[in-house]
């Protein structure tokens, strides 16, 4: 049974192919599928990666996997999969979210005017007081 957000088995048939092979030397990989769906729950919640549900194994695992993936290109080459094939057919769901860690104000937006409030009086515009409007004490 695959949970809510998890990859079908079609969309697995899909994506597999595009990654490394599991086997190799050293140690055995955590299978991916497996890490994917990992991956997807944490882009999805948002949460930390130390809450995820313990079904997708450790979260340091699937971590370094999107880490790997994304400097060897693979976790790019999965996207398009995805979207280029699912877009064409107009089954691509954008979601996006953008929050304060994300992104930065510029340095002028700081101590910037609220809408509607009264602009302080410039400096040429402030009533000065010129030696020659003083009268002259006696």
């Amino acid at each position: 049974m695959v949970g809510r957000g998890e990859l079908t088995d079609r969309a697995w048939a899909r994506i597999e192919p595009l990654l490394p092979a599991v086997s190799g030397p050293g140690r055995r990989w955590r299978d991916h599928r497996q890490v994917i769906n990992a991956i997807l729950w944490k882009l999805r919640t948002g949460a930390p990666w130390r809450d995820l549900p313990e079904r997708y194994g450790p979260w340091k695992t699937a971590h370094e996997r999107l880490r790997l993936w994304t400097k060897d290109g693979t976790w790019q080459r999965i996207l398009d999969e995805v979207i280029v094939k699912d877009d064409a057919v107009g089954d691509v769901e954008w979601v996006i979210s953008v929050d304060s860690s994300v992104v930065r104000a510029h340095q002028h937006a700081a101590g910037a005017r609220k809408k509607g409030a009264a602009r302080p009086p410039s400096r040429r515009s402030r009533s000065t007081v010129k030696d020659s409007d003083v009268p002259a004490a006696d």
